[in-house]
């Protein structure tokens, strides 16, 4: 099956394209989509393929798509490029960035047992209903 692939790609750029559609035609990719800027200008914004198993619902250019833990990579990178400048203390404690993150006795956890959880901050042990993690008393 062929899925077309939409959006655009700037001159130079056509190797993400090619290697956007081979993941349809040679990876079995469901849907994706794929988007990057480059000096503040979007060189890449392409999307394709369908957002469900049943081939219903095809992948719009704003189909939302939960990230999980793909941020972790990116925020540890930026923070280790800020401590290599002297902008970042991975040894002082979070709260001299972020001083509220101090409540609840958290006051002395550093910022690099974020990046190595080893903070203790925990997450729910079992499944949440929609809207239960804005229950302050419940989490």
């Amino acid at each position: 099956m062929t899925v077309r692939v939409h959006g655009t790609c700037a001159p130079g750029f056509e190797g993400v394209r090619a290697e956007f559609e081979r993941s349809f035609a040679e990876r079995d990719e469901l849907g994706a989509s794929v988007a990057a800027t480059l000096g503040g200008e979007v060189v890449v914004d392409l999307w394709g393929g369908d957002a469900d198993r049943s081939g219903t619902r095809p992948w719009e250019r704003d189909t939302l798509v939960n990230v999980y833990s793909t941020t972790k990579g990116m925020a540890a990178l930026c923070a280790h490029l800020l401590a290599d400048r002297g902008e970042l203390d991975l040894d002082a404690p979070v709260a001299r960035y972020w001083p509220r993150f101090a409540q609840a006795g958290k006051g002395d956890i550093p910022v690099r047992w974020l990046l190595s959880h080893r903070a203790g901050l925990i997450a729910p042990g079992e499944p949440m209903a929609p809207g239960a993690a804005y229950d302050w008393e419940k989490v």
